[in-house]
Order: structure tokens, then sequence, then C-alpha cells
């Protein structure tokens, strides 16, 4: 019987176009959500994005394009290169264009407030404003009132319906007043206009979106920045030695690449010929050139400092590091901070309220204002819809998230979504696990100590011991001893599982191992050796005996070194009130001797995985803010379990996977910049939020006319606009403040 796989649903971010405001991406989000096969969809209306996981077997990217495109929306499906290309032209175009009309508006509304403010005596005043009023409303304000008129059809309302609203009735209210006085003055009332004050809307609102459009460009600098160390060409070495410079779209797996010095490096992959120094600042935040020769692996997107080499390509496209972390930064970007659910409830039931506010000002006023009762509700309501545009609610948090996430790429910290950003600065209890994040992760020799005088014959038998075995720890020691080391022949070379290696040369037998090697052989520590050997597990080294039939020649020293930075890093979570643990499936002895070396009280040692999943579990029920910092395949199910999980970049694939944040460098001193930056980021949305919503709720009763009985003041519709496209740049500028704040 034939079976299929289970159809697997897909996550993709496109780009979307026609959003105009918060209200936009909620419209969006909702008519992505209703469609069939669509699991879940978020709409980020700082980057025009739609974020969405479908089911491929149901629906289809044309079909979501195809459902936005008939309320006046739209969707860039395609991914190719070219088409990417196409879209940055495409958005290019459309700032070049806004700006232009942003010009024209300006230029034409300045003579109008002359006019209304100094002239309006003149012979034809009014129709003088109409003439200069009539080209900002009609043509460079068309958008609003077409897009108004796209959302008014599926019966939705946005930003431009408020603009096209506001500036249209004050535009036929005044033609009507220009072209029938004789209605107002048979009725005593004196006649007005407010030419000015649409033009002037507009003209602030298309300046208003200028400036946003231009800060957010400024939001999203840390993803072109990544995309910018890509390199477009790479140099081929052919079969035949010859050099071919070709697209890198066209690299290969498998292929042989030239680097020169200054030249960045275009995919993944390990040195095969060669040696240099790389400037991986980029990718992992740390300034300190590294060394590569033969056998270490290279990172795209690095740069090359000095020498010349040659490496193999492991990874290519999408797959290397580098794309990955562009890819994982822009699906942060594009996620949503529990917080914005509520901007979003707010944003989808905004307009409607705001429209029916101003209608009912305006009633208000018709019937409470007297003779001027309908002229001042008229302006009362122009003014509401002008000033309660919903453009800084919906940029307040993912203004601040877009920037923030990419502070942190810059610095070497890779964060997966905005919860997690939003949830680091309360952290208070922090998980560690001990091999490859708090040490190297990798065994090293620290003491080759001899007790029966060092000889070239033993050093070349431990030499080919060690060679012959597969043990990682054998690896350490050929690594460690002299690298011009003769290895001798040995005869009956045996691996005793768990134990070590034993073989023959010149008919003596020689081992290399544990205690239980020399324990199965009958050969004693005397007791100065086993002295030695007490100080050596204390120190939390694991111990390799060199011994013949008779004795022990040597006894090796071999640890995980404590990474350099680990202490200092620890001491200052500590410092931040943070709770430290150390958890590792290491003995007591290790986990003793590795916690007292960074200065940690508390630490539990042979934790299985699910131990240390338990033990995050048990924090949390006492009430606290979990994170696990981990790098292996052993991790995965605490960082799954804890409210904040850090992988470590040099861990395991899975690791990274299941964690929340990625620590490019594998340094712990990343930690502390990245709650400090959780809690910089916090503060800025939490600022924006207050200005967005405090701006509405004075600025709504203000514009509906509340301070008239008490001071006569009303506002006009003219500083309204100002007012309300401030509001937007202002919230955009808080946000952009974090690129330049410090976190280190």
């Amino acid at each position: 019987m034939d079976t299929q796989a289970p159809e697997v649903n897909t996550k993709k971010q496109f780009p979307v176009t026609g959003m105009s405001c918060a209200s936009c991406a909620a419209s969006v989000e909702n008519i992505l959500s209703a469609q069939p096969g669509i699991l879940h969809a978020h709409v980020n209306f700082a980057d025009n994005s739609a974020r969405i996981e479908y089911a491929p077997a149901i629906t289809s990217p044309q079909q979501m394009a195809a459902a936005l495109q008939e309320v006046g929306y739209d969707m860039i499906v395609d991914e190719t290169e070219e088409a990417k290309e196409e879209l940055e032209q495409t958005r290019r175009r459309h700032f070049i264009q806004l700006r232009n009309r942003t010009i024209w508006a300006i230029a034409l509304s300045i003579p109008l407030v002359i006019i209304g403010m100094f002239f309006m005596d003149l012979p034809y005043a009014d129709y003088w404003m109409w003439f200069l009023a009539t080209p900002v409303v009609t043509w460079l304000g068309r958008p609003f009132f077409i897009n108004a008129f796209k959302q008014a059809r599926h019966r939705s309302a946005n930003m431009d319906t408020l603009v096209a609203l506001s500036t249209g009735i004050a535009y036929l209210f005044s033609v009507f007043n220009t072209l029938f006085p004789s209605f107002w003055h048979s009725r005593g009332l004196t006649v007005h206009v407010y030419f000015e004050a649409a033009s002037v809307v507009i003209a602030f609102i298309l300046l208003g979106k200028t400036l946003e459009e231009k800060a957010k460009a400024n939001t999203s600098s840390a993803i072109k920045k990544l995309i910018g160390l890509q390199p477009k060409t790479v140099t081929i070495i052919r079969q035949d030695g010859s050099t071919l410079d070709t697209p890198i779209a066209r690299v290969k797996k498998g292929d042989l690449i030239l680097i020169r010095p200054g030249e960045k490096i275009p995919v993944d992959g390990t040195v095969e010929k060669g040696d240099s120094y790389l400037d991986e600042s980029m990718i992992s935040g740390e300034p300190v050139p590294v060394s590569k020769t033969t056998g270490d692996t290279v990172y795209a997107g690095t740069i090359n400092q000095k020498g010349s080499f040659r490496f193999k390509a492991d990874k290519v496209g999408g797959d290397t590091l580098l794309a990955r972390i562009i890819r994982m930064v822009q699906e942060a970007q594009g996620s949503k901070a529990p917080v914005q659910k509520l901007v979003d409830k707010v944003a989808r039931i905004f307009v409607p309220i705001v429209i029916s506010l101003a209608v009912l000002s305006f009633f208000a006023w018709w019937a409470l204002g007297g003779t001027h009762g309908i002229t001042q509700g008229l302006l009362a309501l122009v003014t509401v819809l002008i000033i309660a545009c919903p453009c800084a609610l919906g940029l307040a948090t993912p203004t601040a998230i877009m920037v923030g996430v990419g502070k942190g790429a810059e610095n070497g910290i890779l964060i997966k979504d905005a919860e997690s950003l939003e949830k680091a600065h309360q952290i208070n209890a922090i998980i560690l696990d001990k091999t490859g994040t708090i040490t190297e992760g990798k065994p090293v020799v620290t003491q080759l100590q001899w007790f029966e005088g060092q000889t070239e014959e033993n050093t070349q038998i431990l030499y080919a011991l060690e060679q012959a075995s597969e043990h990682p720890l054998a690896e350490a020691v050929v690594s460690w001893l002299p690298k011009d080391t003769r290895p001798l022949s040995l005869d009956q070379i045996q691996s005793v599982t768990g134990r070590g290696i034993t073989a023959l040369f010149q008919d003596e037998t020689y081992l290399a191992g544990n205690g239980s090697l020399l324990k199965q052989h009958h050969i004693p520590l005397t007791p100065s050796i086993q002295k030695w050997a007490d100080e050596q597990k204390a120190k939390a080294g694991t111990l390799v005996f060199f011994a013949n039939k008779t004795r022990i020649i040597a006894g090796i020293v071999i640890a995980d070194t404590i990474k350099p930075s680990s202490k200092t890093a620890i001491q200052e979570l500590q410092r931040l009130g943070i709770d430290v643990y150390l958890l590792t499936g290491d003995n007591s002895w290790a986990a003793a001797a590795v916690a007292a070396g960074v200065g940690i009280k508390q630490f539990r040692a042979e934790m299985l995985p699910e131990d240390k999943a338990a033990f995050v579990q048990q924090l949390q029920q006492q009430g606290k803010v979990v994170a696990m910092v981990g790098d292996g395949i052993n991790d995965s199910h605490a960082l799954a379990q804890a409210d904040v999980s850090i992988a470590m970049g040099k861990g395991s694939d899975i690791a990274i996977e299941v964690a929340k944040m990625t620590l490019i460098s594998s340094d712990l001193s990343k930690i502390a910049p990245a709650i400090r930056l959780s809690k910089k980021t916090v503060k800025a949305i939490r600022q924006n939020l207050f200005w967005a919503f405090i701006y509405n709720v004075i600025g709504i009763p203000v514009a509906a006319g509340l301070l008239v009985p008490i001071n006569g003041f009303l506002l006009n519709p003219m500083i309204a606009g100002a007012a309300m496209a401030f509001s937007s740049v202002s919230v955009v500028s808080n946000s952009l403040r974090l690129k330049w704040a410090s976190i280190q």
C-alpha cells in the first residue's frame, strides 16, 4: 500500500503594498486570517510585510494576493531576486513621488495660508484660494480619496478615510460658500471658507508620511547592512587550475573558491590551503580578527584581511550562516510583541469610533452652538477626523521591535521573535549548561606529568597509541604533543571500550587509558601518583595514564577549559540581581570545579535532559522568569521549557532551532547586553504607546471643542494636521534612538 508523507505547513514572509496605517494592517491581517488554509497571519505596518503560516495543499500565495487585491491592497508573491530588486525600485519610486507631492503641496499651501491669514479682503480672495487648493486636494491628495473609496466599497475604513472625509468636507463646504454666499447671508451668518485648512492638512499629512517612510527605512538598516555583506561575484578555481569569476548564485556545494586580501567570503566553507585573519565582527559582533588556517570554517559575509587562501564551499545560498541570520532577523522584525495584541484590537475599532465622535461633535454644535453652530460644528467634525489618525498607534511597537532586533544583530545577538525581546528584561533566574556554554566544549591537555622521566621513545609510543585511538580525548593528546613527533610502528593494537587502548612495541605491552584500564592490567598507583591524581580530579581534570605492563610512565590531565569571558559575564549577571544556576550532565567533581571557577554557588550535576527541563519548571512554579542557556541537543528540552531560551551560535542546530535567542559568538558576555537591549526596547515601546494614546485622548476632545465653553479655544484644522503628522514622526524618531543607545 502506498503511503504519502503528510503535507508540511509553510511559513513565509511577503511584502504587502497599499497599507497606510495601523487600521490597514489590522484589515489585511483579518482578510488573510479568514482565508481557508491560513493558520496564522501577522501583518507588520512598520515594514509593510505579512508573515504567514499556511497549508500549501489548501491555498497558495497567489490566492492570498487575490483576496487582498479585492479590497485595495496587494501582496508581492514573486520571490525571485529580480522581483526583490523590482520591489526595491518600486519603493524608491514611491518615496520620490511622495516627496515630490509633498514639495508641491507645501509650495501651493504657503500662498493659501498667506491669503487666508492676511489678505482675505483682497478682491476674489476666495476664488484665488479655491484655485490654489484645488490641485492640492484633487491631484496631490488624490491617493487618499482613491484608497478611501476602495475601503468604503468593502465596508471598511482606515486613515485614508479620515483624511478624505475631513479634507473633502472642508473643500466642498468652502466651494459651496464661495459659489453661494447668499445662502448664509440671508440667514444673518458670516461666510467662512476653509480652503487653506484642506490644503495645509494634506500638505502636513504628506510631509508626515514622507518623514515616516524615511524613518521606517532607517529602522531596517540592520537588514540592509547584512544583505550588503554578500558579494555579487566569486572567483572559482577550476579543475585545470584556472580561475573564473562567476555570479554568487551559480556557486555549488563542493566548488573551490579563491579569496584574496580585502575580499568578502561569499559562502560558508572549509579552508583547503593557505591561512589568513578574517574580520568576523559583522556576524559575531567581536572586533578582534580571527585566525584561519587549513581545516577551519569560514562564514559568508566575513572579510579577509591579509593572506590569500582557498576554501571548499560547504553551504551555499539560503543555507549559509549569513542567510540564516538575515532570515531570522527579518522574521523577528516582522513578529509581534504581546503588547501589540492590545494595539491591534484598538486599531480595528479606532476609525469607526473616530467617525462616530466627529459626527456627534457636529450635531452637538448644531444643537447647542447658537448662530454659528453649523459652521463650528463642521469645523469640529473636520478637526476630529484629522487629528485622530491611528498611524502613531500602529508604529509605536513594530518600529521599536525592528530597531531593537537590528541592534541585537549588529552586536552578535540574534533575536528570533518580539516576545523574547520584550520578556528578556524580566529575567531573574538564568540556568547555564556547562559544556560548550561556560566551557570551551572541547577537551584540551592542560598537563603532561612524566613519572619515569621523559624520553623521545616514550613520547613516540604515546603519540602512536593515541593516534590509533578514535576517542576525542586521544585526539586532544595528539594535538598537544609536538607536531614533529614521529609515531613508532605498534603491533596488536586493541581498543578497550570505555577504558582506553593497548598495543605491543618490541614485545612489550603499552597502554593509554583511565584507572579502570590500569586495574584490568594490575598496574598499581603509587601513593605519590594517587595524591597527584586526587589533586587533578579536584580541579575537574580527566585523567589518562600512560603505562607499560609494570608501572605508570606518565599522567595526562585533560580538561574542558573555562572560556576567558565566562567568569566576568556571570559576575555581571549576578550584579543585575539575577540568580545564576549551573546544570550539567557531568560528574559532581567537574560541576563543583567549574562552578567554583566562575563564582556560581548553585549547581546540579549528573542531570539528564528531562531533569534540566523539570528544574526550569520548578523555578517557574516559584514565580521566576527563567532563561536557559545551552548549546547541545540534550539542552533542547529545557530550552523549549524556559521563558527565554538562549543558544550558543557554535552549538547544535537543534538547540539553535529551539531557542528564541542565539549568541553568534557563543560568548556569555552577550547575555547582559541582550537584557539591557530588552529594557531599552520595552522602555521605547511604552514611551511610544503613551504618547500615541495620550495624544488621541487629549487631542480628540480638544478638536471636538471641549475647551470652547472654558476659554473659547477651538482647534484649527491646520494645527490638527501638523500635530497628527508630528505624532507619527515623533514615535518613529523615538524608536530610532535605540540605534545609538549603548547596551554594552
